[in-house]
């Protein structure tokens, strides 16, 4: 129907349309923000399935290539709360072969992606 250069010049203007319709603050479930577990997962379309999640704080401490393979999860009050089940790679190394419950989700701030070490600032 159109030509590829059409598309793709097109594609721009429809990003740029689409922001504008937005608020400029976007409420808390399109926000990429850290949150809590459910908050995190609750954004992406597959419920956070097949996602690498990990504590801010593993950073904080030095502990780096950590994080939960999220295998299966279930929501309520609109994502805030809900129970989410993984397997844990500690250090690289993956520490419960089998599904089990992911811990600390309400009390302890998530982010997606692998732990990385954070360099403490030099004087």
């Amino acid at each position: 129907m159109f030509s590829t250069t059409a598309r793709n010049s097109a594609a721009p203007n429809i990003a740029r349309s689409l922001q504008n319709l937005l608020p400029k603050k976007l409420p808390p479930a399109l926000a990429g923000r850290p949150g809590n577990l459910y908050e995190v997962l609750s954004r992406t379309p597959s419920g956070g399935v097949g996602k690498e999640v990990h504590q801010i704080r593993w950073g904080q401490k030095q502990i780096s290539d950590s994080y939960w393979v999220v295998t299966r999860s279930r929501f309520k009050c609109e994502g805030k709360h809900g129970k989410a089940w993984g397997q844990l790679y500690w250090k690289g190394k993956l520490v419960s072969p089998r599904e089990e419950p992911i811990r600390g989700s309400l009390k302890y701030t998530w982010t997606e992606g692998r732990s990385r070490t954070i360099q403490a600032a030099k004087n």
